[in-house]
């Protein structure tokens, strides 16, 4: 049977008294615990709970210089990272300099030929085009070497980053990172006073107070703090315009899956606002082209549509064509780029596919299942292998490391974890077989040592296995229930109320719901391959309405119980619920995320 999570407390319960029940429970799960912080969680509001940019060390530093490059008309590149954080940051620093009037281009490195962060060659090429300052979006915090030549070549650098630093801080201009330095416990009164200067040696701690946001939320945050300090870029920059930028903002938070909770939050959901109005001619576009409906974007159509299309340029082309696709003004150009990307992404589909049969192929061939699968390929694309990896951690339930070797000749890995291993601690303990690694307890990537990359197997196995020694199945990572339905629950009234909670996320996960022993009436396939599975189902009873329940791509658990499933049998299910937009009047199905049979 799944659990079911703990009730509240009577003192919880008494605090969070103007929620119902199954509200009330939700927002403690997700650290809400007073009145006043579940005000802010379901009503978030850009006036009043957006922090001020200037309490973020070197802020009004970097946007002094920033705004002085602009009204001077010196040349600005803006180097921005080739993902859908990245490539939204550069979007967005684009159409801020474009309507202030700057001399600025934007440089994405090729994903596959210069690889991730700043390059000596990028930047000696920015030297040659009078390039006087580099504005990064997403990047830049561990490039201290080509920092020090773009220095050397009489250019300053900006720092927008939200990724750990290294052992030291490049020699930037002004480093602009919520995440770069330690924090102090208590923000100084006036940013940029003395206070704020550091405890560190020259390094001043951070001030602040919400360390989450993605790489473009930095960014969009020194726009606001550009225009904070030069009143005169009003002139050309309405008050208000910046809030236009919040679309790519918010397709950055939901895709580069940043926690959305605090100012995450906040950013997510205007981001979506601003995004159902969008006039990028290049969004619409490709909402039309992927049957979106632009008016009524969801997190889910960020994360599982559009994110995949914009990625898609950097694995499968060139990033710069998602780039241009949400800064043209061109209709037809627009157009093309948008059918350029669903191009792209089904070959990047099929280009997976064929390496996840591979895998599947070589997994049969060796016979023993491991603890940890561990392969890789020269000829593998690397910016597939996460894509890949996540499909064989779900069906085979246990961490994958797959890898393969970039055109700079480096091999270069992704890791998914299948739920029940945290993987940075998994790599720590088996750091000297990785030239470097990084990510969280779900995911990561890696780049290998050559000597070593035929015994990484045979290192994670036994470093797994050390850390396994003392723990039980109790500490797996057990799927817990929120609450109990019935089919007749899953309403569209019923779904209002938990949509309250969205948009859903990292850290604000979807609710899960227990339905016990219902009634499975129909068990059909649908796909091409019929990789899909769809069951009607009904209460225990067999009396009131039958509702759908799917789930894509079958595997794991999943795909063994569906094996053994029959019509009219019964079963316990936990599953979401959401709407299914594809058919007439969106109506509410569940999608599963686990069966048991009974």
């Amino acid at each position: 049977m799944f659990p079911l999570h703990d009730p509240l407390d009577a003192v919880l319960r008494g605090e969070l008294d103007a929620h119902d029940d199954l509200t009330a429970a939700l927002l403690v799960r997700r650290g809400v615990l007073t009145k006043e912080e579940a005000e802010k969680f379901l009503n978030p509001s850009y006036d009043e709970h957006l922090h001020d940019p200037f309490l973020m060390v070197d802020m009004r530093k970097a946007a002094e210089r920033f705004a002085a490059a602009i009204l001077a008309k010196e040349k600005i590149a803006v180097w921005s990272d080739y993902d859908c954080d990245g490539i939204p940051g550069g979007v967005l620093l684009h159409d801020f300099l474009k309507k202030a009037g700057a001399d600025f281009e934007n440089y994405i490195p090729h994903r596959h030929d210069e690889g991730y962060g700043m390059n000596v060659g990028g930047i000696e090429q920015l030297a040659k085009r009078g390039v006087k300052l580099i504005v990064t979006v997403d990047s830049g915090i561990t490039d201290v070497v080509p920092v020090a030549r773009a220095k050397e070549l009489g250019m300053d650098v900006i720092i927008t980053d939200h990724h750990l630093p290294g052992e030291k801080l490049p020699d930037a201009f002004a480093v602009v990172n919520p995440n770069a330095r330690p924090v102090r416990d208590k923000a100084p009164e006036v940013p940029g006073s003395p206070e704020a200067s550091a405890s560190n040696g020259t390094s001043p701690d951070e001030t602040y107070p919400f360390r989450s946001l993605c790489g473009s939320g930095v960014a969009w945050k020194l726009v606001c703090a550009t225009l904070a300090v030069a009143p005169t870029l009003r002139e050309k920059v309405p008050v208000g315009w910046e809030k236009w930028l919040l679309d790519m903002v918010g397709l950055a938070t939901i895709a580069d899956m940043v926690p959305l909770t605090g100012e995450n939050r906040v950013l997510a959901t205007y981001g979506l606002k601003v995004m159902r109005k969008s006039p990028r001619i290049g969004l619409q576009k490709l909402c039309r082209g992927m049957r979106v409906e632009q008016h009524s974007i969801t997190e889910d159509d960020v994360g599982f549509m559009i994110a995949p299309r914009v990625n898609a340029a950097s694995r499968m082309g060139n990033a710069r064509d998602a780039f241009q696709l949400f800064t043209t003004a061109d209709e037809n150009e627009a157009d093309e780029l948008a059918k350029k990307l669903e191009k792209l992404n089904r070959e990047r589909k099929a280009q997976a596919g064929a390496i996840t049969r591979a895998v599947h192929t070589r997994l049969k061939e060796r016979g023993e299942m491991r603890s940890i699968i561990a392969l890789g390929d020269p000829d593998w694309r690397p910016a597939l292998l996460g894509l890949v990896a996540n499909t064989i951690a779900d069906e085979y339930e246990r961490p994958v490391f797959l890898w393969g070797r970039e055109g700079n000749m480096r091999l270069k890995g992704s890791v998914r974890s299948g739920g029940r291993t945290h993987i940075m601690e998994l790599m720590r303990a088996t750091e000297k077989a990785f030239v470097k690694f990084g990510g969280h307890a779900a995911a990561g990537g890696f780049a290998v040592h050559d000597t070593e990359v035929f015994f990484l197997e045979d290192r994670l196995v036994e470093a797994h296995t050390k850390m396994l020694k003392g723990k039980t199945a109790e500490d797996s990572l057990v799927q817990r229930a929120d609450a109990h339905i019935t089919p007749e629950e899953a309403t569209t009234s019923f779904l209002l109320k938990i949509e309250k909670l969205a948009p859903f996320g990292q850290q604000n996960a979807k609710p899960v719901f227990l339905l016990r022993e219902v009634i499975v009436r129909e068990i059909s396939r649908f796909g091409k391959g019929e990789e899909h599975l769809k069951l009607k189902i009904v209460s225990a009873d067999g009396s009131g309405r039958t509702v759908e329940a799917v789930t894509f791509f079958v595997k794991g658990s999943i795909a063994r119980a569906a094996e053994k499933l029959t019509a009219g049998g019964q079963a316990n299910l936990i599953a979401h619920l959401e709407r299914d937009t594809f058919s007439r009047g969106n109506p509410v199905r569940l999608r599963l995320l686990d069966i048991k049979l009974i």
